[in-house]
């Protein structure tokens, strides 16, 4: 591995505020990884021919409990449906700019054919835990194709918003019964590459034989500090984190939609008893 100072790691968390400790050898799939950042700019540039299949070999690579696979991607090229799915997605212009949008599904269906397929009901796909097993799986797979994606120097960006209407996503992309959109993630050559966003700092994600609460408070101001000064350097005026989770999660509103999440996922097939 080569060699590279403890602020690789440090970069990830904003000016002084990254661990004490972390290794001093890396390598290109952790430069990788810590250079994330979404992009929601794209060029017009195509995609080289056999990305899409090297993206989705990658997603298959990815672990994935007692070998169910269950999850599938409907990758979406052709223009008018970006658009379409643009418009379910709160507008965002990224997803008609980008020349690749992949819907993450997770797909109970090919299970329930297989055992249609064998004269057998397969009783255990009606419980929340199987659902909750296609969702895992599918955002598993999903972030090995991201970052597939950015090592190959494309930019990307996870869209939750493709959750705003699921029951019209689903006839959008043809989906049988039992089969959702979880989120959607556009894939393309950045048009600008923009800066890498702080994160939390370890001592509120890294917890120690047992969880703790106890210093909670003032990393959250730190942070919120740190978040604040990223938001006007990067021209998004002044918010930090704390605002913004009291925008997303403070009322049923800021989920723009999906607090019906259960009524749609019924609807879609899916008993979760």
């Amino acid at each position: 591995m080569d060699q590279a100072p403890i602020d690789t790691v440090r970069a990830r968390y904003g000016a002084g505020a990254g661990p004490d400790q972390a290794l001093e050898a890396t390598n290109p799939v952790l430069e990788t990884l810590l250079g994330h950042r979404s992009i929601r700019s794209f060029t017009d540039e195509k995609l080289a021919p056999g990305t899409l299949e090297t993206l989705v070999a990658a997603a298959q690579s990815a672990p994935t409990s007692s070998n169910l696979q269950a999850w599938s991607v409907v990758a979406v090229e052709d223009e008018a449906r970006r658009n379409r799915l643009a418009d379910l997605s709160g507008r965002q212009g990224f997803i008609r700019q980008a020349p690749l949008f992949l819907c993450w599904i997770a797909d109970n269906s090919r299970l329930i054919r297989l055992g249609e397929a064998h004269q057998r009901k397969m009783e255990g796909l009606d419980y929340l835990e199987s659902f909750m097993v296609a969702l895992v799986d599918a955002a598993l797979a999903a972030q090995n194709a991201l970052v597939a994606a950015e090592s190959l120097g494309l930019g990307t960006v996870y869209v939750g918003q493709l959750r705003q209407h699921p029951e019209k996503v689903s006839a959008e992309l043809g989906l049988p019964p039992n089969a959702f959109a979880c989120f959607g993630m556009a894939v393309g050559h950045p048009a600008v590459q923009g800066a890498v966003k702080p994160r939390l700092p370890q001592c509120l994600v890294l917890h120690r034989e047992q969880y703790r609460v106890a210093e909670e408070q003032g990393a959250i101001a730190g942070y919120d500090q740190a978040l604040g000064d990223f938001s006007v350097a990067q021209g998004m005026g002044q918010q930090d984190w704390t605002q913004r989770m009291m925008s997303r999660v403070g009322t049923a509103a800021g989920l723009s939609g999906r607090d019906r999440m259960r009524d749609a996922l019924t609807a879609l097939g899916f008993p979760l008893k």
